[in-house]
């Protein structure tokens, strides 16, 4: 499943060139992310509830293109691996049709004392199967 999230970038994103920081993308990769587990059939904030949490172990980003203030952009992001207490999502910045950005972003679950525990059941569901 393809997952999409829709943004404008700030002013106060820019760095002195005038496009947006690329430490500002960590942000947006995010905020994504987020969205995409929010709208699972068990939403992320219930999961936190039970104690469940996700937490970035790895990002790798290419970034392809600038991108300015006042600028919509779109986030892609799927799963494409899927691990007993990992789950890995590309993700894919866009600007219009252009690429922006792409990033892979590992995730490790944990439970409510930070230690790493399986992913559990409920999220063994089609929006998590990994694609290609």
């Amino acid at each position: 499943m393809i997952h999409t999230t829709e943004l404008t970038t700030r002013s106060y994103e820019c760095d002195s060139y005038g496009h947006v920081n690329n430490a500002i993308y960590l942000n947006y990769l995010e905020y994504a992310r987020i969205q995409f587990l929010d709208d699972l059939p068990v939403p992320y904030h219930e999961l936190r509830r039970r104690g469940i949490g996700f937490v970035v172990v790895r990002i790798c980003i290419d970034y392809r293109i600038q991108v300015g203030s006042g600028e919509h952009l779109r986030i892609e992001t799927r799963s494409i691996q899927k691990q007993k207490v990992r789950m890995v999502f590309r993700q894919s910045v866009y600007m219009g049709d252009e690429l922006v950005a792409e990033a892979e972003v590992t995730w490790a679950c944990i439970n409510d004392r930070g230690k790493l525990i399986r992913i559990p059941p409920e999220l063994d569901i089609p929006e998590l199967e990994p694609e290609p």
